[in-house]
């Protein structure tokens, strides 16, 4: 099988999806940290913290879980699943970062990303009766270590 020509290396040289191949890649330490935030639009009854603690265990879980959501992720032995809330109270939002760390052949960059979508989604879900108006914005990658590619920090 030759190698694809196109940058997306989960397409083989006849443009059908595949599993990238990470066996001959050796196991380094990779970190990736990812961001977004929920405009909570009213203000609502409920108990920031249980809120957030909830959504704290809903992204660690949905983290070890990536290869079962993205068809074409990896399953890796996460070393380290780290969630970060902060409340920007003059945009009346919530602003998650997961940090997500493992030794292995390839980056945690999906892993990181799913843990904030599912915590701020966690978020939606439970303060969704008082407001179904909540936006989940800018979710991305704020920064991505270690691998043959190096660093990226956006």
């Amino acid at each position: 099988m030759t190698a694809p020509s196109s940058p997306l290396t989960h397409f083989d040289a006849q443009g059908q999806a595949h599993m990238v191949d990470v066996g001959a890649k050796p196991a380094t330490r990779r970190t990736a940290i990812a961001t977004g935030r929920i405009a909570l639009i009213a203000s609502g009854g409920s108990k920031k913290g249980d809120v957030l603690g909830v959504a704290r265990i809903a992204a660690i879980m949905a983290a070890k879980k990536t290869s079962e959501l993205i068809p074409l992720c990896h399953p890796l032995a996460l070393t380290r699943v780290a969630v970060e809330f902060e409340q920007l109270a003059a945009d009346s939002a919530v602003q998650c970062t997961a940090t997500v760390e493992t030794i292995g052949p390839t980056g945690v960059e999906m892993e990181a990303l799913t843990a904030v979508q599912v915590a701020l989604l966690t978020i939606y879900d439970m303060c969704k009766a008082a407001d179904k108006r909540m936006v989940l914005t800018g979710v991305h990658v704020l920064e991505k270590h270690g691998g043959k590619s190096g660093s990226f920090v956006a």
